[in-house]
């Protein structure tokens, strides 16, 4: 609900869906399914050069990475997140030292305050969403499936993902399946 309730922020801000992706180091077909049900734009998976990744999404898209809002959590994200406009750093415990060096090289703009397991994305979201100036106008919206809502609705569902994986430096479109 988090990620839809973000991107139904932007659609009511700009009257566009945002890209959505997801990046992972791995085949994770968790990612796969989350990426068909909710309409995302893009997959990168088995992708360990991040920064590959990053220039080819802008590339393919025409946005520039400063226009990227990233979601993290480990060391391997740090040369992605290290260029985009927004990051967010999700909490873990266990990396009190990892956490004090992104805050200490600029790599993130904020912590979450949980860990992944405990809706670190939706605390993001709702911060967002604060800060957007739109929140109680999203929040109701969504609450009474408006007009609006069903509009926008339609123009998240418009997309299926496209999948990519890395093949020595290259990045190229594979269907994971």
């Amino acid at each position: 609900m988090g990620t839809n309730l973000l991107r139904f922020n932007h659609y009511l801000r700009t009257g566009n869906s945002p890209i959505t992706i997801i990046l992972s180091g791995e085949k994770n077909k968790a990612s796969f399914t989350l990426a068909d049900r909710e309409h995302f734009h893009t997959v990168y998976f088995n992708v360990k050069n991040n920064k590959e990744a990053l220039l080819h999404l802008c590339t393919m898209r025409n946005i520039s990475p400063d226009e990227v809002a990233f979601f993290f959590d480990d060391v391997l994200d740090f040369s992605f997140a290290e260029q985009c406009g927004l990051r967010v750093m999700v909490h873990r415990k266990a990396n009190p030292l990892l956490v004090e060096f992104a805050k200490q090289n600029n790599l993130v703009d904020y912590i979450t305050s949980v860990d992944g397991g405990n809706h670190a994305v939706r605390e993001s979201v709702e911060l967002l969403l604060g800060v957007s100036g739109r929140y109680d106008d999203t929040i109701k919206q969504r609450m009474f499936s408006t007009d609006e809502y069903q509009q926008y609705l339609k123009v998240r569902n418009h997309p299926s993902p496209l999948f990519y994986t890395a093949v020595g430096p290259k990045i190229i479109e594979q269907n994971p399946r």
